[in-house]
């Protein structure tokens, strides 16, 4: 069994089901037509670019070309971590720490997930590092994006309780306690959602496009049972990193609360 190839009329009728969400964004005023069009022209765009891209490097199989498009990845990554915020924090530091962690996340999950336990060869086979590095990254992404998202609504709109922890001795930590609580289980939602429904309510997009490509749907659901459990993991840890750079990005070493770092919101 192999995959039908998709010819542009079949990508054409795909699209004409946008229409719908056009429909429903005029007929209740939410003008997100204008956005609805750029962000289908640019997801298409971006695709087409990836694929050729992808198609040269695993012609080249070259560590080194895999090595530029992963650091591409977790760059782009760290900078829409920053960008999705209702509140940015000023400055470089937000950008600097995002893509630091994601680099990090990356390496680890993605290095133990193709390195250790699928074991290719070679081990820097990039048919295998870049799809997985590119779910881990994404994952870790949103987590990181809500994680912090919620922090900085949460420590504004709490602003008073939480100088009054820090007045009466409590250090950053011990005051931020309770925001830093609510972040971290925002983060995780996601992912735990996901994985309570996984199999019965959906079909993973890992899962479906390899069974779609041929592979039988035994050992598609083996990878997608990796897969996800390396999401997780990485969504645990880009939850657990973003909510403590959120503390030390708006403190001060003085233990002061400092929402002066942040932006107003957009």
């Amino acid at each position: 069994m192999t995959y039908v190839a998709l010819t542009p009329l079949d990508l054409a009728l795909a699209a004409a089901l946008l229409v719908v969400n056009g429909v429903i964004s005029w007929a209740f005023r939410l003008g997100l037509e204008r956005s609805l069009a750029i962000s289908a022209v640019r997801m298409v765009v971006q695709l087409a670019l990836i694929g050729l891209v992808l198609k040269f490097i695993f012609a080249q199989s070259s560590p080194l070309w895999t090595l530029l498009l992963a650091l591409v990845m977790v760059g782009a990554a760290g900078f829409e971590v920053v960008s999705r915020q209702h509140r940015r924090i000023k400055g470089w530091r937000a950008f600097g720490f995002s893509s630091a962690t994601l680099l990090f996340i990356g390496m680890v999950i993605t290095g133990l997930g193709v390195g250790v336990i699928i074991g290719p060869d070679p081990w820097y086979a990039p048919r295998y590092i870049l799809p997985i590095l590119g779910m881990v990254l994404g994952n870790t992404m949103t987590a990181m994006s809500l994680v912090l998202d919620t922090f900085s609504e949460t420590a504004n709109r709490e602003r008073a309780a939480i100088e009054a922890r820090l007045a009466l001795g409590a250090n950053r930590l011990e005051a931020l306690s309770g925001v830093l609580h609510v972040s971290l289980r925002t983060g995780m939602m996601p992912i735990l959602n996901s994985m309570a429904t996984t199999g019965i309510v959906a079909l993973p997009g890992m899962m479906t496009g390899q069974i779609l490509a041929g592979v039988a749907p035994v050992e598609a659901a083996k990878y997608q049972v990796l897969i996800m459990f390396l999401i997780a993991s990485a969504t645990a840890l880009g939850s657990f990193f973003g909510g403590i750079g959120a503390v030390m990005l708006l403190t001060d070493a003085r233990h002061r609360l400092r929402l002066d770092r942040i932006n107003a919101p957009k």
